[in-house]
């Protein structure tokens, strides 16, 4: 059964470090791009980040402050967020897309397999 759980989110106050974690069970990731997502209350989901291979992509609201990598046995995506900030708060998700990042990086229907979610609040 192919499955992804993310874990890592929590309460933090704004400056402040997570690490989210995305752990495929029954499967690698090394044929998948895996992007995270992240939703507010009342938003609808954005694109935050995808990675494939040596290839990463950044939203321009978390770049320069998010970091998103994989781990060497190519079953955990992690997403490093640095200088968090109130607005960065939403529920976190991860997703797989079969291949390369999709031309449309953040568009949710590009994605096949998705996380629960995990939730990360910013305090100011």
């Amino acid at each position: 059964q192919v499955q992804l759980v993310e874990s890592g989110g929590g309460l933090v106050q704004s400056g402040g470090s997570l690490r989210l974690s995305c752990a495929a069970s029954g499967f690698t990731l090394d044929n998948y791009a895996v992007a995270w997502f992240r939703q507010a209350p009342g938003k609808e989901r954005e694109g935050v980040s995808c990675f494939h291979s040596a290839y990463s992509h950044y939203a321009d609201s978390v770049k320069g402050r998010f970091n998103i990598s994989r781990d060497e046995t190519k079953t955990t995506v992690y997403l490093q967020m640095n200088n968090l900030k109130p607005e960065d708060t939403a529920i976190y998700y991860c997703a797989t897309h079969w291949g390369l990042c999709p031309i449309n990086l953040y568009i949710p229907d590009e994605y096949e397999n998705w996380g629960q979610g995990t939730q990360v609040t910013v305090s100011s």
